[in-house]
């Protein structure tokens, strides 16, 4: 269900579900975010994945403040604006802080379920600022038992709402008196969030020193560093000084990777000047052997960066990458499956079906994205994008290759830098593919042995092996099938490697015929033919997995929260209700990616709804016609590794008016 805009709202009446921050000591005191009909919708539904990381280098931790915060994104179930902001560079940071200018700034669900899709940890942020934050700060720090407390509200938060820790930006001047109780509050709140949420982050900014100033150091000095004592990290202010870094690192010794020098995007007093320079701040921060956070990097979103967004955004990162290099690679465990889905489009399909044509953006539909490098350069004769226009196979959005291809040459292009010990089982590989006859796209794995022997695998239709079979160290000719869209052609192959890794996967571009066509031309004494390809998914699992899902009458469904009215146009009217549906044996629900929701009317016309990422749907005010007494509603439900249950097999609500 797509939303509409709401200006203001009881937290414990039904309305379209949404992420919203607290803004007083007495709403976290209360515990009364726990009681409102929007908190079992904000619960992060995607467990933190684990990635192979290196304990002794610099991280990335990534702050976003744009326009207040709370805009596309707080629509929990999905907004309608398909070009709202989305972040996909997730392999290159460590950390995310969701900022605003409030109290308690709870992250929306959104954010959390894609970070964690990533292995990304996500942070709140508790802020006190201006007069109002001097009387906060006032009852937060009246005594010790009161900074428990409050300490203890915002551990419970995070760990029921499934984030990751807080940033703690103390911008107001103290009295000296008390600071004790504000090293008791950061202190106790590093503790109970260890304890509640194992590796979690508690980083204090560089603002408040430790005799009550309010005083930005830049670095990590002994003014400052009592508080980074007792917590994991340090985010500097922005003004440094080329030397800072390095001092900062000598200040904190053996834990100088829990500095981050703050690099703020939009330039304002920042080392480098942010924006296109941001990579300058960069290099000095990794030549120093210290960590990095970067603020605002929606700057490209809301400053308008020629051409377009995508591809400032893409350009941008780019020199982040060239200057920081990868932090994290994936696939990493199994099943991995990717449709590229950046949580934002024009349309959903599932399994080729288009099934909603509506402009959308749900950033925890997000599928893990591909490592595409960016290249503004013309060398290349194939370009490549993840692309949200053409009709994908399935979500919102799949990878596109389009360019021209000389006479018996190829083309290939990173799309994932992989980490994956494979086992003794065989493991299967299934892509889908559109393309015209003669543009052929096949897969290449590269593995390496325990003793660093590299093995490039190629798999790919018939076509394209026969005529490269001499540049890969294996040939795996695919097996084919039409996909449930005659568009797509599904591809699948299984390699039996045990005991290498899985380090790359590549797309392989190859034109088939060499003729000259309607599609070919010379170039100098070379004939070249347009070339154009979508990938749609890539899915591995092991030979033998097989996904299941529960029968339909396995589950319990109910509605609760129902309310039918009158239409303003008088010939139909307006149906709200929550839906909510569990097994009736519990169950890992983390196998369950997501449910789609559909409506099927009296003459079993399904339509799609909207998409769950918990097990709770709110419908709201939609259009009905006035004399339907009976509405069925169908949960779809929906694998990690892509698959999608039957309609008919799927579980469903009843609901007679």
């Amino acid at each position: 269900m797509m939303s509409k805009d709401i200006t203001s709202f009881d937290p414990k009446q039904a309305s379209v579900p949404i992420s919203y921050p607290l803004k007083t000591l007495k709403e976290l005191e209360s515990r009364s975010y726990l009681d409102s009909f929007h908190y079992p919708f904000n619960k992060a539904s995607v467990p933190l994945i684990q990635t192979p990381t290196s304990s002794n280098s610099g991280k990335i931790l990534v702050c976003h403040d744009m326009a207040g915060g709370y805009l596309d994104d707080k629509y929990v179930q999905g907004g309608t604006n398909s070009d709202a902001y989305s972040l996909w560079h997730w392999y290159l940071i460590d950390s995310f802080v969701y900022f605003s200018h409030n109290l308690v700034t709870l992250p929306p669900v959104t954010w959390t379920n894609t970070a964690h899709r990533h292995a990304v940890k996500v942070l709140g942020t508790f802020l006190t600022e201006g007069e109002g934050g001097r009387d906060v700060c006032n009852e937060l720090l009246s005594t010790k038992e009161s900074a428990q407390i409050y300490a203890e509200r915002l551990a419970e938060l995070a760990s029921h709402l499934g984030f990751d820790g807080w940033l703690l930006n103390m911008e107001v001047g103290l009295d000296s008196v008390q600071i004790p109780n504000l090293k008791e509050f950061v202190n106790h709140l590093t503790l109970t969030m260890h304890s509640l949420v194992p590796g979690s982050l508690v980083i204090w900014y560089d603002s408040v020193t430790d005799d009550g100033s309010l005083n930005y150091q830049n670095q990590l000095n002994k003014y400052n560093k009592p508080f980074f004592d007792i917590c994991d990290g340090i985010f500097a202010n922005y003004s440094w000084e080329e030397n800072y870094p390095k001092l900062s690192a000598d200040v904190a010794g053996d834990r100088k990777y829990d500095v981050y020098m703050g690099i703020d995007v939009f330039g304002r007093g920042t080392f480098g000047g942010g924006q296109w320079n941001t990579n300058f701040a960069l290099d000095v921060i990794k030549k120093a052997d210290v960590s990095a956070a970067i603020f605002a990097p929606g700057w490209v979103y809301e400053t308008k960066q020629e051409p377009n967004f995508e591809t400032a955004q893409n350009r941008w990162w780019g020199l982040v990458e060239k200057s920081w290099g990868l932090v994290r690679k994936y696939p990493v465990a199994l099943p991995f499956y990717s449709n590229f889905d950046q949580g934002r489009g024009n349309h959903i399909t599932v399994d080729g079906i288009n099934i909603s044509n509506a402009t959308w953006c749900n950033l925890s539909s997000q599928g893990l994205q591909p490592q595409l490098m960016f290249d503004d350069s013309t060398v290349n004769s194939i370009q490549v994008l993840v692309d949200l226009t053409e009709k994908s196979y399935s979500g919102g959005a799949n990878i596109t290759f389009q360019g021209t291809l000389k006479a018996k040459s190829y083309f290939q292009k990173t799309i994932f830098q992989a980490e994956l010990l494979l086992t003794k089982l065989p493991l299967r590989v299934t892509y889908s593919v559109k393309s015209d006859s003669n543009s052929l796209l096949g897969l290449v794995l590269n593995v390496t042995s325990t003793i660093n022997e590299n093995v490039s695998i190629l798999s790919a239709p018939q076509g394209m092996v026969n005529h490269l079979s001499q540049k890969f160290d294996k040939i795996v000719p695919t097996t084919e099938q039409d996909g449930s869209s005659t568009e797509w052609i599904m591809h699948e192959f299984t390699i039996d490697m045990n005991g290498y890794t899985l380090t790359e996967i590549r797309a392989m571009c190859y034109r088939q015929d060499h003729e000259l066509t309607l599609n070919s031309r010379r170039l100098g004494h070379d004939l070249v033919t347009d070339y154009s390809a979508i990938l749609g998914h890539v899915t591995i699992t092991p030979s033998e997995y097989k996904p299941s899902f529960p029968i339909s009458n396995s589950w319990l469904v109910n509605g609760e929260y129902i309310d039918l009215k009158s239409s303003p146009k008088g010939d139909s009217k307006l149906l709200s209700v929550k839906i909510s549906w569990k097994l009736k044996e519990e169950k890992d629900y983390s196998v369950f990616s997501h449910y789609n929701v559909y409506m099927e009317n009296e003459s079993k016309v399904k339509e799609y709804i909207g998409v769950a990422h918990v097990n709770s749907f709110y419908v709201s005010e939609l259009e009905v016609p006035s004399a339907t007494s009976s509405f069925k509603f169908i949960i779809q439900v929906c694998n990690v590794d892509g698959t999608n249950q039957k309609l008919d097999e799927s579980p469903y609500y009843q609901l007679e008016v």
